[in-house]
């Protein structure tokens, strides 16, 4: 079975850098996902979001450093936001309780609003 690499973007919106993600997030994501992350907090921007509108699939281990990259954000002061969850990794946002430590919005736009 043929891996589906992550792909990134970043982008600045005013003081939040958004992370567009597309693809699978797994073992084979670190090196996307911590470029992503640099390229981003490179600005210090307030904020840090990532858009999981175009995931098709987190295993644990994508779970574990999505956690290493808001362990970064934390430490540096950034504040993590998601958006673009579909119910099913919302829900396990909710179980490992990552929800606890990030904001969650349905969207882009609606995070980009803080509502």
């Amino acid at each position: 079975m043929a891996e589906k690499v992550l792909e990134t973007s970043v982008r600045q919106e005013n003081t939040t850098a958004v992370i567009e993600l597309k693809g699978e997030i797994d073992k084979f994501s670190e090196s996307a996902l911590n470029r992503a992350y640099a390229e981003a907090t490179a600005a210090k921007p307030s904020n840090v979001l990532l858009n999981f509108k175009s995931v098709e699939y987190i295993n644990s281990t994508g779970i574990a450093l999505i956690v290493s990259l808001m362990a970064q954000a934390r430490k540096s002061g950034v504040k993590f936001i998601a958006a673009g969850l579909s119910d099913h990794y919302m829900e396990i946002f909710k179980i490992t309780r990552l929800s606890d430590f990030m904001t969650i919005y349905p969207d882009e736009a609606s995070a980009l609003k803080g509502k």
